[in-house]
């Protein structure tokens, strides 16, 4: 059994109350809901400190949202919150600003965590060129040959001694626990590392756990600033006019 879980704080430093953004009409959340509620996840639950948002949810169909402090310090916290009630093995964390998910990626995340009795945790990564590697907003990640992250990092990585020309990967932000996983994660302390880069994950490459990183073709948009949205707004346009 698998659970998505997708945190949605109402504020935000550069667009309060995003979750709720209408994006050609319809809130961001509930756009980020749906294209979750296509994958085949067993169960769909949105979790927000505010009753705004609650409300808004509660419009669709299928779709589960419950409350939790606004005080919770991340969205990682927020998602275990709920998972400490959940009897599903599998929780997928799908970030409340992504309406462009792909639900093939939601799914292939749950089955390659079923299947790998190694990995504590997977996430995902996709091609990128270098010029795209540079900007340290665009999260790289170097994986092993069995394709276990060995280091996430905001600097290019690797570094290309020799001229060559390669891809590189660039980290997409969801992530899949296993449950026990997740709930043991959220009561390690922070790490020397992820405090440096400002990158979770690493907290966990720090205290010797596994996490499995897969390819996909799903390049990240989430929506940050309103350029994104008038972006996102455009592709959705495009997609839902044929």
């Amino acid at each position: 059994m698998s659970a998505v879980v997708i945190p949605a704080r109402y504020e935000s430093t550069r667009l309060p109350g995003k979750p709720l953004l209408k994006i050609n009409g319809i809130a961001m959340i509930n756009r980020v809901a749906t294209r979750c509620l296509k994958s085949k996840a067993d169960r769909v639950i949105v979790v927000t400190d505010s009753e705004k948002i609650l409300d808004e949810c509660n419009k669709i169909d299928g779709l589960e949202c419950v409350m939790s402090d606004k005080n919770i310090k991340s969205g990682t916290d927020r998602v275990a919150k709920v998972a400490k009630y959940l009897d599903e093995e599998i929780i997928i964390n799908v970030q409340g600003d992504e309406p462009l998910i792909e639900p093939e990626l939601i799914n292939s995340l749950i089955d390659e965590l079923r299947k790998d009795e190694n990995a504590d945790m997977i996430t995902a990564y996709c091609d990128m060129d270098k010029e795209d590697a540079m900007n340290p907003n665009n999260v790289k990640v170097v994986v092993d040959r069995n394709n276990y992250a060995i280091y996430f990092s905001r600097s290019l990585i690797p570094y290309v001694r020799e001229s060559r020309d390669i891809k590189y990967k660039k980290h997409v932000g969801i992530y899949g626990f296993k449950r026990d996983f997740l709930l043991k994660f959220t009561e390690l302390s922070e790490s020397e590392l992820e405090n440096l880069e400002k990158l979770e994950q690493l907290r966990v490459i720090e205290n010797g756990y596994k996490i499995k990183v897969i390819h996909t073709t799903y390049n990240s948009l989430s929506v940050d600033t309103k350029d994104d949205l008038q972006v996102v707004e455009e592709i959705i346009r495009e997609m839902e006019n044929g």
